[in-house]
């Protein structure tokens, strides 16, 4: 895919990744809070869009499933 593509792809990842750290951070959840740094750091190391997509769901649904 071209750079455009994971340019919005990371940035709607990264985007979900604050939301997760600041709602993390204002109820004291180490877990959303980590995923919320997973989310806005791991587009920076992978540049395939498919596994950039894959990844980015797998930590969205982290907190959910492992709970605090």
């Amino acid at each position: 895919m071209d750079i455009g593509t994971t340019l919005l792809i990371s940035m709607f990842f990264g985007s979900i990744g604050v939301g997760y750290f600041v709602y993390g951070k204002k109820q004291q959840q180490l877990t959303m809070m980590l995923s919320g740094i997973a989310l806005c750091v791991y587009p920076y190391f992978i540049s395939n869009a498919y596994a950039m997509v894959a990844i980015g769901i797998v930590l969205t649904a982290v907190p959910w499933t492992i709970g605090t």
